[in-house]
Protein backbone atom coordinates (compact mmCIF):
# COMPACT_ATOMS: atom_id res chain seq x y z
CA UNK A 1 0.00 0.00 0.00
CA UNK A 2 1.34 3.47 -0.89
CA UNK A 3 1.84 6.38 1.42
CA UNK A 4 -1.32 8.04 2.77
CA UNK A 5 0.20 11.48 3.40
CA UNK A 6 0.78 12.57 -0.18
CA UNK A 7 -0.66 15.90 -1.31
CA UNK A 8 -3.83 15.97 -3.45
CA UNK A 9 -3.48 16.83 -7.13
CA UNK A 10 -5.99 18.04 -9.66
CA UNK A 11 -7.89 15.44 -11.63
CA UNK A 12 -7.64 15.39 -15.46
CA UNK A 13 -10.98 17.25 -15.77
CA UNK A 14 -9.70 20.11 -13.62
CA UNK A 15 -11.66 19.33 -10.44
CA UNK A 16 -9.70 19.22 -7.18
CA UNK A 17 -8.82 15.65 -6.20
CA UNK A 18 -10.12 14.35 -2.87
CA UNK A 19 -7.85 15.13 0.05
CA UNK A 20 -5.83 12.08 1.11
CA UNK A 21 -6.91 10.56 4.39
CA UNK A 22 -4.49 10.94 7.30
CA UNK A 23 -4.63 7.69 9.28
CA UNK A 24 -1.89 8.36 11.82
CA UNK A 25 -4.21 10.16 14.21
CA UNK A 26 -6.76 7.35 14.30
CA UNK A 27 -6.92 4.60 16.88
CA UNK A 28 -5.61 1.25 15.58
CA UNK A 29 -5.63 2.51 11.98
CA UNK A 30 -4.73 -0.69 10.11
CA UNK A 31 -8.30 -1.99 9.44
CA UNK A 32 -9.48 1.39 8.16
CA UNK A 33 -6.34 1.87 6.11
CA UNK A 34 -7.43 -1.04 3.95
CA UNK A 35 -10.56 0.99 3.06
CA UNK A 36 -9.60 4.64 2.46
CA UNK A 37 -13.15 5.36 1.29
CA UNK A 38 -16.50 4.48 2.80
CA UNK A 39 -18.15 1.47 1.16
CA UNK A 40 -21.62 -0.02 1.60
CA UNK A 41 -20.24 -2.64 3.97
CA UNK A 42 -19.43 0.04 6.54
CA UNK A 43 -23.16 0.35 7.19
CA UNK A 44 -24.01 -3.34 7.15
CA UNK A 45 -23.67 -4.31 10.80
CA UNK A 46 -20.69 -6.63 10.24
CA UNK A 47 -16.97 -6.34 10.91
CA UNK A 48 -16.52 -3.23 8.80
CA UNK A 49 -19.23 -1.45 10.75
CA UNK A 50 -17.71 -2.34 14.09
CA UNK A 51 -14.24 -1.28 12.92
CA UNK A 52 -15.56 2.08 11.75
CA UNK A 53 -17.21 2.69 15.11
CA UNK A 54 -14.31 1.40 17.20
CA UNK A 55 -11.43 3.02 15.34
CA UNK A 56 -12.94 6.23 14.01
CA UNK A 57 -16.08 7.39 15.82
CA UNK A 58 -15.29 6.27 19.36
CA UNK A 59 -11.86 7.97 19.47
CA UNK A 60 -13.42 11.18 18.12
CA UNK A 61 -16.65 11.21 20.11
CA UNK A 62 -15.97 8.72 22.86
CA UNK A 63 -17.23 8.80 26.43
CA UNK A 64 -18.28 6.13 28.87
CA UNK A 65 -21.92 6.22 27.77
CA UNK A 66 -21.10 5.87 24.09
CA UNK A 67 -18.47 3.20 24.71
CA UNK A 68 -21.13 0.81 26.05
CA UNK A 69 -22.35 0.42 22.43
CA UNK A 70 -25.85 -0.58 23.42
CA UNK A 71 -29.01 -0.31 21.34
CA UNK A 72 -29.72 2.69 23.57
CA UNK A 73 -27.79 4.50 26.29
CA UNK A 74 -29.05 4.89 29.85
CA UNK A 75 -28.30 8.24 31.49
CA UNK A 76 -29.25 9.66 34.89
CA UNK A 77 -31.13 12.97 34.70
CA UNK A 78 -32.23 14.43 38.02
CA UNK A 79 -32.61 10.99 39.54
CA UNK A 80 -34.57 9.57 36.60
CA UNK A 81 -32.89 6.94 34.41
CA UNK A 82 -33.53 7.72 30.76
CA UNK A 83 -32.80 5.49 27.77
CA UNK A 84 -31.83 7.50 24.68
CA UNK A 85 -31.33 6.26 21.12
CA UNK A 86 -31.15 7.52 17.54
CA UNK A 87 -31.35 5.79 14.17
CA UNK A 88 -31.61 6.57 10.46
CA UNK A 89 -33.65 4.70 7.87
CA UNK A 90 -32.72 4.44 4.19
CA UNK A 91 -34.60 1.28 3.20
CA UNK A 92 -35.37 0.59 -0.47
CA UNK A 93 -38.10 0.05 -1.49
CA UNK A 94 -39.87 2.55 0.79
CA UNK A 95 -42.99 0.36 0.87
CA UNK A 96 -42.79 -3.40 1.26
CA UNK A 97 -44.94 -6.34 2.39
CA UNK A 98 -45.69 -5.81 6.07
CA UNK A 99 -44.69 -2.16 6.35
CA UNK A 100 -42.98 0.96 5.08
CA UNK A 101 -40.10 3.23 6.00
CA UNK A 102 -42.58 5.12 8.18
CA UNK A 103 -43.61 2.39 10.63
CA UNK A 104 -40.13 0.85 10.39
CA UNK A 105 -38.61 4.09 11.70
CA UNK A 106 -40.96 4.15 14.68
CA UNK A 107 -40.72 0.47 15.54
CA UNK A 108 -36.95 0.36 15.16
CA UNK A 109 -36.35 3.22 17.58
CA UNK A 110 -39.02 2.06 20.03
CA UNK A 111 -37.34 -1.33 20.14
CA UNK A 112 -33.87 0.14 20.66
CA UNK A 113 -35.23 2.02 23.68
CA UNK A 114 -36.99 -1.09 24.98
CA UNK A 115 -33.78 -3.16 24.82
CA UNK A 116 -32.59 -1.19 27.87
CA UNK A 117 -35.71 -2.31 29.72
CA UNK A 118 -37.17 1.17 29.33
CA UNK A 119 -40.74 2.18 28.61
CA UNK A 120 -40.53 4.25 25.39
CA UNK A 121 -42.15 7.69 25.73
CA UNK A 122 -41.19 10.16 23.03
CA UNK A 123 -39.69 10.25 19.53
CA UNK A 124 -38.42 12.89 17.15
CA UNK A 125 -38.59 12.56 13.37
CA UNK A 126 -36.39 14.11 10.69
CA UNK A 127 -37.15 13.80 6.97
CA UNK A 128 -34.69 14.26 4.11
CA UNK A 129 -36.83 14.36 0.97
CA UNK A 130 -35.66 14.46 -2.62
CA UNK A 131 -37.01 17.13 -4.94
CA UNK A 132 -39.76 15.61 -7.07
CA UNK A 133 -40.81 13.02 -4.50
CA UNK A 134 -44.61 12.44 -4.70
CA UNK A 135 -46.53 14.24 -1.97
CA UNK A 136 -48.93 11.27 -1.82
CA UNK A 137 -46.05 8.95 -0.89
CA UNK A 138 -44.78 11.37 1.75
CA UNK A 139 -48.30 11.60 3.18
CA UNK A 140 -48.48 7.81 3.30
CA UNK A 141 -45.12 7.60 5.12
CA UNK A 142 -46.23 10.20 7.67
CA UNK A 143 -49.55 8.40 8.20
CA UNK A 144 -47.74 5.09 8.75
CA UNK A 145 -45.46 6.75 11.30
CA UNK A 146 -48.40 8.24 13.17
CA UNK A 147 -50.26 4.94 13.28
CA UNK A 148 -47.16 3.06 14.44
CA UNK A 149 -46.47 5.63 17.16
CA UNK A 150 -50.01 5.35 18.48
CA UNK A 151 -49.80 1.55 18.43
CA UNK A 152 -46.50 1.67 20.36
CA UNK A 153 -47.83 4.16 22.91
CA UNK A 154 -45.32 6.91 22.08
CA UNK A 155 -45.67 10.49 20.87
CA UNK A 156 -43.64 12.14 18.11
CA UNK A 157 -42.98 15.50 19.74
CA UNK A 158 -40.45 17.20 17.42
CA UNK A 159 -39.36 17.00 13.82
CA UNK A 160 -37.53 18.55 10.89
CA UNK A 161 -37.77 18.44 7.10
CA UNK A 162 -35.06 19.10 4.54
CA UNK A 163 -35.37 18.90 0.75
CA UNK A 164 -32.35 18.06 -1.42
CA UNK A 165 -31.89 18.43 -5.17
CA UNK A 166 -33.27 15.76 -7.46
CA UNK A 167 -30.80 12.92 -7.76
CA UNK A 168 -29.29 13.48 -4.32
CA UNK A 169 -31.75 11.88 -1.91
CA UNK A 170 -33.09 8.57 -3.31
CA UNK A 171 -36.66 9.52 -2.49
CA UNK A 172 -36.89 9.86 1.26
CA UNK A 173 -34.70 9.17 4.29
CA UNK A 174 -35.98 9.27 7.86
CA UNK A 175 -34.05 9.88 11.08
CA UNK A 176 -35.57 9.27 14.49
CA UNK A 177 -34.46 9.72 18.08
CA UNK A 178 -36.21 8.34 21.12
CA UNK A 179 -36.30 8.54 24.87
CA UNK A 180 -37.78 6.22 27.48
CA UNK A 181 -37.88 5.72 31.23
CA UNK A 182 -35.97 2.82 32.82
CA UNK A 183 -37.69 1.28 35.87
CA UNK A 184 -35.76 1.24 39.17
CA UNK A 185 -33.54 -1.79 39.67
CA UNK A 186 -33.36 -2.75 35.99
CA UNK A 187 -29.80 -3.30 34.73
CA UNK A 188 -29.73 -4.71 31.21
CA UNK A 189 -26.47 -4.69 29.26
CA UNK A 190 -24.42 -7.07 27.07
CA UNK A 191 -21.67 -7.21 29.73
CA UNK A 192 -24.09 -9.00 32.09
CA UNK A 193 -24.27 -12.23 30.08
CA UNK A 194 -23.09 -14.96 32.47
CA UNK A 195 -22.06 -18.57 31.93
CA UNK A 196 -25.10 -20.76 32.53
CA UNK A 197 -27.62 -18.20 31.27
CA UNK A 198 -30.27 -19.29 28.81
CA UNK A 199 -30.47 -17.68 25.36
CA UNK A 200 -34.00 -17.09 24.05
CA UNK A 201 -35.17 -15.80 20.67
CA UNK A 202 -38.65 -14.30 20.33
CA UNK A 203 -39.48 -15.64 16.86
CA UNK A 204 -38.49 -16.63 13.34
CA UNK A 205 -35.34 -15.18 11.79
CA UNK A 206 -34.89 -13.25 8.56
CA UNK A 207 -38.48 -12.19 7.85
CA UNK A 208 -37.70 -8.50 7.34
CA UNK A 209 -34.56 -8.91 5.25
CA UNK A 210 -36.16 -11.48 2.99
CA UNK A 211 -39.35 -9.42 2.60
CA UNK A 212 -37.20 -6.59 1.25
CA UNK A 213 -35.08 -8.82 -0.96
CA UNK A 214 -38.00 -10.78 -2.39
CA UNK A 215 -39.51 -7.51 -3.65
CA UNK A 216 -36.18 -6.25 -5.06
CA UNK A 217 -35.35 -9.50 -6.80
CA UNK A 218 -38.89 -10.22 -7.99
CA UNK A 219 -38.99 -13.55 -6.19
CA UNK A 220 -42.40 -15.19 -5.88
CA UNK A 221 -43.25 -17.92 -3.40
CA UNK A 222 -46.41 -19.78 -2.43
CA UNK A 223 -46.72 -17.39 0.53
CA UNK A 224 -45.76 -13.71 0.56
CA UNK A 225 -42.87 -12.98 2.90
CA UNK A 226 -43.87 -10.12 5.17
CA UNK A 227 -41.63 -7.95 7.30
CA UNK A 228 -41.74 -8.66 11.02
CA UNK A 229 -41.57 -4.93 11.86
CA UNK A 230 -43.36 -4.52 15.20
CA UNK A 231 -42.97 -2.73 18.55
CA UNK A 232 -41.66 -4.96 21.34
CA UNK A 233 -41.92 -2.72 24.43
CA UNK A 234 -44.98 -4.58 25.74
CA UNK A 235 -43.14 -7.89 25.41
CA UNK A 236 -40.16 -6.45 27.28
CA UNK A 237 -42.41 -5.22 30.09
CA UNK A 238 -43.83 -8.74 30.40
CA UNK A 239 -40.36 -10.28 30.49
CA UNK A 240 -39.26 -7.93 33.27
CA UNK A 241 -42.42 -8.70 35.24
CA UNK A 242 -41.61 -12.41 35.00
CA UNK A 243 -37.90 -11.93 35.72
CA UNK A 244 -36.66 -8.50 36.89
CA UNK A 245 -33.09 -9.84 36.63
CA UNK A 246 -33.03 -10.22 32.84
CA UNK A 247 -29.34 -9.81 31.95
CA UNK A 248 -29.36 -8.89 28.25
CA UNK A 249 -31.89 -7.78 25.64
CA UNK A 250 -30.94 -7.04 22.03
CA UNK A 251 -32.86 -6.79 18.78
CA UNK A 252 -30.98 -8.59 15.98
CA UNK A 253 -31.28 -6.00 13.20
CA UNK A 254 -28.35 -5.34 10.82
CA UNK A 255 -25.98 -8.29 10.85
CA UNK A 256 -28.76 -10.54 12.15
CA UNK A 257 -28.60 -12.94 15.06
CA UNK A 258 -24.96 -13.81 14.30
CA UNK A 259 -23.72 -10.23 14.77
CA UNK A 260 -25.87 -9.72 17.86
CA UNK A 261 -24.59 -12.82 19.63
CA UNK A 262 -21.00 -11.93 18.73
CA UNK A 263 -21.43 -8.45 20.22
CA UNK A 264 -22.75 -9.95 23.44
CA UNK A 265 -20.04 -12.61 23.66
CA UNK A 266 -17.34 -10.01 23.10
CA UNK A 267 -18.75 -7.50 25.59
CA UNK A 268 -19.10 -10.10 28.36
CA UNK A 269 -16.07 -12.21 27.38
CA UNK A 270 -18.14 -15.38 27.39
CA UNK A 271 -18.94 -18.01 24.81
CA UNK A 272 -22.40 -18.62 23.37
CA UNK A 273 -23.56 -22.04 22.21
CA UNK A 274 -26.78 -22.47 20.22
CA UNK A 275 -28.43 -25.39 18.45
CA UNK A 276 -29.30 -25.01 14.77
CA UNK A 277 -32.44 -27.11 15.09
CA UNK A 278 -33.82 -24.88 17.84
CA UNK A 279 -33.50 -21.66 15.85
CA UNK A 280 -36.92 -20.89 14.30
CA UNK A 281 -36.96 -19.98 10.59
CA UNK A 282 -40.08 -19.76 8.45
CA UNK A 283 -39.90 -22.34 5.60
CA UNK A 284 -40.55 -19.69 2.95
CA UNK A 285 -37.80 -17.50 4.35
CA UNK A 286 -35.48 -20.51 4.42
CA UNK A 287 -36.23 -21.13 0.75
CA UNK A 288 -35.53 -17.50 -0.14
CA UNK A 289 -32.23 -17.63 1.75
CA UNK A 290 -31.20 -20.76 -0.11
CA UNK A 291 -32.00 -19.18 -3.48
CA UNK A 292 -29.93 -16.10 -2.62
CA UNK A 293 -27.14 -18.03 -0.90
CA UNK A 294 -27.74 -16.45 2.50
CA UNK A 295 -27.65 -17.75 6.07
CA UNK A 296 -30.80 -16.74 8.03
CA UNK A 297 -28.55 -16.07 11.03
CA UNK A 298 -27.02 -13.16 9.07
CA UNK A 299 -30.31 -11.62 7.88
CA UNK A 300 -31.83 -8.57 9.59
CA UNK A 301 -34.98 -8.62 11.69
CA UNK A 302 -37.13 -5.69 12.85
CA UNK A 303 -39.56 -7.32 15.27
CA UNK A 304 -37.54 -9.92 17.17
CA UNK A 305 -35.44 -9.83 20.30
CA UNK A 306 -32.76 -11.91 21.99
CA UNK A 307 -33.15 -12.38 25.74
CA UNK A 308 -30.40 -13.73 28.00
CA UNK A 309 -31.35 -14.51 31.58
CA UNK A 310 -30.66 -16.99 34.40
CA UNK A 311 -31.54 -20.54 33.38
CA UNK A 312 -34.12 -20.99 36.15
CA UNK A 313 -36.30 -18.27 34.61
CA UNK A 314 -36.11 -19.53 31.02
CA UNK A 315 -39.44 -21.37 30.98
CA UNK A 316 -41.35 -18.42 32.42
CA UNK A 317 -39.74 -16.00 29.98
CA UNK A 318 -40.52 -18.30 27.06
CA UNK A 319 -44.17 -18.38 28.11
CA UNK A 320 -44.29 -14.58 28.14
CA UNK A 321 -42.83 -14.42 24.64
CA UNK A 322 -45.19 -17.04 23.22
CA UNK A 323 -48.21 -15.25 24.70
CA UNK A 324 -47.32 -12.05 22.81
CA UNK A 325 -48.60 -11.58 19.22
CA UNK A 326 -45.02 -11.16 17.97
CA UNK A 327 -43.65 -14.15 19.86
CA UNK A 328 -45.67 -17.19 18.80
CA UNK A 329 -42.56 -18.92 17.42
CA UNK A 330 -40.28 -18.05 20.35
CA UNK A 331 -37.76 -20.66 21.45
CA UNK A 332 -34.89 -21.32 23.82
CA UNK A 333 -32.02 -21.66 21.35
CA UNK A 334 -28.94 -22.16 23.54
CA UNK A 335 -26.94 -20.99 26.51
CA UNK A 336 -24.02 -18.85 27.58
CA UNK A 337 -20.87 -20.86 28.34
CA UNK A 338 -17.49 -20.20 29.90
CA UNK A 339 -15.65 -21.87 27.04
CA UNK A 340 -14.42 -20.08 23.88
CA UNK A 341 -14.97 -16.50 25.14
CA UNK A 342 -15.90 -14.06 22.42
CA UNK A 343 -17.04 -16.85 20.07
CA UNK A 344 -20.43 -18.18 19.00
CA UNK A 345 -20.74 -21.89 18.21
CA UNK A 346 -23.70 -23.84 16.86
CA UNK A 347 -24.48 -27.54 17.20
CA UNK A 348 -25.65 -28.90 13.84
CA UNK A 349 -28.34 -31.46 13.11
CA UNK A 350 -25.56 -34.01 12.61
CA UNK A 351 -24.26 -33.47 16.12
CA UNK A 352 -21.15 -31.60 14.98
CA UNK A 353 -20.25 -28.05 15.89
CA UNK A 354 -19.62 -25.06 13.66
CA UNK A 355 -18.32 -21.58 14.43
CA UNK A 356 -20.79 -18.82 13.65
CA UNK A 357 -19.00 -15.98 11.91
CA UNK A 358 -20.18 -12.51 11.05
CA UNK A 359 -19.87 -11.05 7.55
CA UNK A 360 -17.13 -8.52 6.89
CA UNK A 361 -19.38 -6.18 4.94
CA UNK A 362 -22.90 -5.81 3.62
CA UNK A 363 -24.91 -8.81 2.48
CA UNK A 364 -28.26 -7.06 2.08
CA UNK A 365 -27.86 -3.32 1.47
CA UNK A 366 -30.60 -0.80 2.29
CA UNK A 367 -32.88 -3.04 4.33
CA UNK A 368 -33.50 -0.59 7.18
Amino acid sequence: MGSTNRQPTDSPDGDPAPTAVEFTGLSCPVPLQDYPHVIMGHGGGGKLSSELVEHLFLPALGNDSLAALGDSTVVDVGGARLAVSTDSYVVQPLFFPGGSIGDLAVNGTVNDIAMSGARPLYLTAGFIVEEGFPIADLQRIAADMGAAARAAGVAIIAGDTKVVEKGHGDGCYVNTAGVGLVPPGVDIAPRRATAGDAVLLSGTLGDHGMAIMSVREGLEFEAVIRSDSAPLADMVAGLLAACPDVHVLRDPTRGGLAATLHEIATAAQVGIAIEDQRVPVDPTVQSACEILGLDPLHVANEGKLVCIAPQQHAAALLAVMQAHPAGASAAIIGQVVAEHPGMVVAKTALGTSRVITIPVGEQLPRIC
